[in-house]
């Protein structure tokens, strides 16, 4: 349950709210455990991706919410650092982007990741 938890990014509690109201399928292990197995897992992490994100106007499709934590300003580009849950991600973003988002310690964001570029978006 710990394990499922933590890849979904929730509690424990509520994967097992999940389980008990038959939103994701477990098993229990010799010990009396649930287990919920990899392929009901990523099944319900689809579900609640497409759910969460449905069509974004975008080809990018890796979106991490978080909170802006850090904005190191320089004359042409700013360093934007933002934690999304227990990621911590640092983007390099023109100047005159970090201050048309206004982005600021405390301001929630969206790092989007095609290839190895990120964006930086407001939600």
């Amino acid at each position: 349950m710990g394990d499922a938890a933590a890849l979904l990014g929730v509690s424990a509690d509520t994967v097992r709210r999940l389980v008990d109201g038959g939103k994701l399928t477990a098993r229990r292990d010799e010990l009396g455990r649930r287990i919920i197995p990899g392929p009901a897992l990523a099944a319900y992490a689809r579900q609640v991706h497409r759910a969460e994100w449905g069509s974004t106007g975008s080809s990018a499709r890796n979106r991490l919410s978080g909170i802006v934590t850090d904005v190191l300003p320089g004359d042409v580009s700013a360093q934007v650092e933002i934690q999304a849950g227990p990621f911590r991600v640092v983007a390099l973003v023109s100047r005159e982007s970090a201050d048309e988002l206004e982005l600021e310690p405390g301001v929630p964001a969206i790092a989007v990741i095609k290839s190895t570029n990120v964006v930086v978006e407001r939600p």
